[in-house]
């Protein structure tokens, strides 16, 4: 007797914890749903080192202003370098849209030009060039927004360049975007029909909805799989009354498009289509990358991943007239000063400026006529932080990036370097 109580008791302490458990594992849930806060992170860490090093060079980025209001338009300027380096794990951007990089459509973008062309669509662009462009932007939801310029390439997906923060202040329900039609008139697209858009969309999601509940109303899944399973899948699975109703859907859902579809275009008789095609032939800078009087030839490298120090060995030879002076590097959109050159603040994003990250083993200028051995020492937590390390474990362990050249006459001669690099693992 006593046993068989004290085994009910025991079952009931069970059956209680288990919901005590229950109920308290869905009380940690609320609470941590509750203080759970916007997520915030850099997306283009996630991409490979030698993607970001190899594929574009991003340089003389301007953003025209960080604090805006709703309705306020503001730009992104600055020359994207195709590198030579491009590997060949990405197609080449014979077709690639350049846009904007930022969390949701916090902006509208009102126009693109690459090469002083207004580039609304899909364009090719060629190895080894470098292009000037332009992104202008009007500020359209409030808040603290990071935004990145970024190039979209057929099979390659988006490369992004250097992010700006951008705070966009006022009412989000201030913002209007009119366009001008073809009749003369000017309408809102921020608002415009959009009672008719929710009107369609409704009608289809109801009649999406009764369409589910028809079938599944009748014998589900596990029915109709038990009817073919038994070979009787030309009776049971579809009946004459079905096949009735089929027909009528299709032939609503038919009359419904094409009868709409009339008076819409009745309504509208002047529409332009969709616009399709590529832009080739965007012009390229002159005078940019690879355009000084220098030769380099790399002569090897190497990248101590504990110390987060690259160092990259070049023979250097001046044909020009002026002696020159390394002053940066810039990959993957960081920028890696030499501060015997750079002696004043730069204007750059802090997370992605190193003013005191480049060292060289000769920093006197090279002198014309010159050829010097010049070891290029670059040494950054930025290494780690912008994940650029990951180069030690590519299967093609290479970098690439613009050296910066600059006379005492204040002349810039932009120069592409890269190669292998041998990884050292050895502690500091």
């Amino acid at each position: 007797m006593k046993t068989t109580m004290f085994n009910a008791l025991a079952r009931h302490a069970k059956r209680q914890a288990g919901r005590l458990w229950a109920l308290g594992l869905a009380a940690g849930l609320a609470v941590t749903m509750a203080a759970t806060g916007p997520a915030d992170a850099h997306g283009e860490k996630s991409q490979a080192a030698f993607l970001r090093m190899r594929t574009l060079n991003w340089y003389d980025l301007k953003w025209s202003k960080t604090s805006v209001n709703v309705n306020e338009e503001y730009e992104i300027t600055g020359k994207l370098h195709i590198m030579n380096a491009w590997p060949a794990a990405v197609r080449i951007p014979e077709r690639c849209f350049l846009n904007t990089g930022q969390p949701g459509a916090v902006a509208n973008r009102i126009g693109v030009w690459v090469g002083g062309q207004f580039t609304p669509r899909s364009m090719e662009l060629k190895v080894g060039d470098t292009y000037e462009f332009r992104v202008l932007l009007r500020a359209r939801r409030p808040g603290h927004w990071h935004t990145h310029v970024q190039l979209s390439v057929e099979t390659g997906g988006p490369i992004p360049g250097p992010g700006q923060y951008i705070d966009i202040k006022g009412n989000y329900n201030d913002f209007t975007d009119p366009v001008k039609l073809l009749n003369g008139t000017t309408v809102d697209i921020e608002s415009y029909q959009l009672g008719r858009i929710y009107g369609w969309h409704l009608l289809w999601y109801i009649a999406g909805a009764a369409w589910i509940v028809y079938w599944f109303s009748k014998r589900g899944l596990v029915g109709r799989f038990m009817a073919v399973a038994s070979g009787q899948a030309e009776d049971l699975i579809i009946t004459p009354q079905e096949r009735i109703v089929g027909a009528i859907s299709l032939a609503a859902v038919l009359g419904t498009v094409i009868i709409f579809y009339g008076m819409t275009a009745a309504s509208y008789p002047n529409t332009i289509p969709l616009q399709a095609g590529d832009f080739h032939n965007i012009q390229p800078l002159a005078g940019e990358v690879d355009s000084g009087p220098l030769k380099i030839k790399y002569l090897g490298g190497t990248y101590k991943v504990p110390g987060r120090e690259l160092v990259a060995n070049f023979r250097i030879t001046n044909e020009g007239k002026e002696a020159v002076r390394i002053g940066e590097l810039n990959t993957a959109g960081l920028r890696f000063l030499n501060p015997d050159v750079y002696t004043t603040k730069v204007d750059y994003p802090d997370y992605l400026l190193a003013d005191r990250g480049l060292t060289l083993s000769d920093n006197t200028p090279i002198q014309p006529g010159e050829t010097k051995d010049v070891a290029v020492t670059v040494q950054d937590a930025r290494w780690d932080t912008e994940r650029l390390s990951g180069l030690a474990y590519d299967v093609d362990s290479s970098f690439a990036g613009v050296l910066f050249f600059y006379t005492s006459s204040g002349t810039r001669y932009p120069m592409e370097v890269g190669g292998a690099v041998i990884p050292t693992f050895l502690p500091v």
